[in-house]
């Protein structure tokens, strides 16, 4: 692969995770709860800086290079959770129920809380795609399939998946880094909500939960990763089944109520 002779791109890499590291873990009171900052905030800060094109630091070929290196990371986050979890499989049976039943803590944020305030701020079909799910790769397949990218549906997808993958991981780890150290939830509560369908939000949230509890540091890993697969999973078919049907539905009843009454006639595709 040509990423592995690019050694402009290891080098920036092992630059950036080591300043990362360095600074290490901060934490800022607020309020009753602290704000976490975990080293990973910092390296989407750096990587982003050095990305600006007007610095000319890292060129578009590059990024491209170093993005398809993301699959492997990630297949090598998801085999080490399912170290963690097998040995611990029987809490995970135990909690199947409550795992299960995320998925519909997923449901009222999204389409619930999201569709109307979307309707409301003026989108048309976009809020569809974007509101269905908190579109991730599959999600984005099922509305592709579906509408077709192009499409407006295919445009509010893509759009929340663009702003997840640039600040959801920021914003999970500081907001479970804040939950947890208000100590009014339970651990393993925090890590089921940390598995949302992303393996970097996952790691984000659920690494500042254990900066909070290091003493359940396994228990928390194993439950985030389990969490995390069955969105992945039964995310797939609620959001294909239930959610994105429903969503059509609240749209064509709310767009009229809510909806701006200038915006331009829509056509569905």
């Amino acid at each position: 692969m040509a990423i592995l002779k690019n050694w402009k791109i290891h080098i920036v890499a092992l630059i950036i995770v080591v300043v990362c590291e360095w600074i290490g873990t901060k934490k800022v009171p607020l309020g009753p709860g602290v704000l976490l900052f975990l080293p990973m905030l910092y390296a989407m800060i750096i990587g982003g800086i050095l990305s600006v094109p007007r610095l000319k630091l890292i060129k578009v070929e590059e990024m491209n290079l170093a993005s398809t290196i993301l699959s492997i990371t990630t297949l090598m986050l998801v085999t080490k959770l399912g170290t963690v979890i097998g040995p611990q499989v029987v809490k995970v049976v135990q909690s199947g129920l409550a795992l299960s039943l995320q998925e519909l803590g997923h449901f009222l944020g999204t389409v619930i809380l999201g569709l109307p305030i979307a309707i409301a701020l003026g989108m048309g079909r976009e809020a569809i795609g974007a509101t269905f799910s908190i579109d991730r790769e599959p999600n984005i397949a099922i509305i592709g399939e579906k509408y077709g990218i192009s499409s407006p549906e295919g445009r509010g997808v893509m759009s929340v998946y663009i702003c997840g993958t640039l600040f959801g991981a920021v914003w999970l780890g500081l907001l479970a880094g804040y939950l947890a150290a208000l100590k009014v939830f339970h651990p393993y509560a925090l890590a089921m909500g940390a598995g949302v369908g992303s393996g970097s939000m996952m790691a984000a949230a659920s690494g500042a939960i254990k900066s909070v509890f290091p003493d359940k540091a396994n228990e928390i890993l194993m439950y985030a990763g389990a969490s995390n697969l069955l969105t992945t999973i039964i995310g797939i078919y609620f959001s294909l089944f239930i959610s994105l049907p429903l969503t059509e539905k609240l749209y064509g009843v709310l767009k009229p109520i809510i909806g701006r009454k200038d915006s331009t006639k829509e056509v569905s595709q």
